[in-house]
């Protein structure tokens, strides 16, 4: 089987059900940056050269695939043959920053994005994962979506912030706190 099927070649994809759509459809945005967002964790992954942080991202990174197949399919019968999402997915990330923010120092004020490459790449994954959240909240507004994919999101970009905060005290760079002008 060839990579290449020539089937998009009019602006239109297939949802898992079979049903073609537009590539511009929301659905498409909306597991399309979930895409982006499970490959921005890859590069994490990729400069982190931390094995247990490295071992969640993995997880991460499955129930992205998870959640985005779940956004390609449409139809309630086809959503019952995928893995399933569940509130332990969710409850995993909050352990995970409950455990995190242990190791860190109380935030005082808004903190400026960087101090480090890999801690950078982070922050950016963080607002990838916001635009998701966003689009399969529109997509949500449209069509029937489960509230836990919503949930995932918004909990995985709060675990996005302490995971840079924790990059931040692993690497030893500094946290810039924002100090608002007051002129």
């Amino acid at each position: 089987m060839k990579i290449y099927t020539k089937t998009g070649d009019q602006g239109k994809t297939s949802l898992f059900s079979g049903a073609r759509v537009s590539k511009g459809h929301l659905r498409i945005h909306a597991y399309g940056t979930v895409d982006e967002l499970n490959s921005y964790i890859g590069l994490l992954r990729d400069l982190s050269g931390d094995e247990k942080m490295n071992s969640e991202l993995i997880q991460i990174q499955d129930r992205l695939f998870t959640l985005g197949a779940h956004l390609a399919t449409e139809t309630e019968e086809s959503r019952s043959k995928l893995p399933l999402m569940t509130r332990g997915d969710v409850e995993v990330l909050e352990n995970a920053m409950d455990l995190m923010e242990e190791e860190l120092e109380p935030i005082q004020s808004f903190l400026l994005p960087g101090g480090h490459p890999t801690v950078s790449h982070c922050h950016i994954a963080r607002c990838v994962c916001r635009r998701a959240e966003r689009l399969v909240v529109e997509l949500a507004e449209n069509f029937t979506i489960d509230d836990l994919l919503v949930q995932y999101l918004n909990r995985l970009s709060d675990y996005l912030f302490v995971l840079s905060r924790i990059l931040i005290k692993n690497l030893k760079a500094t946290e810039t706190p924002w100090m608002p002008k007051k002129d």
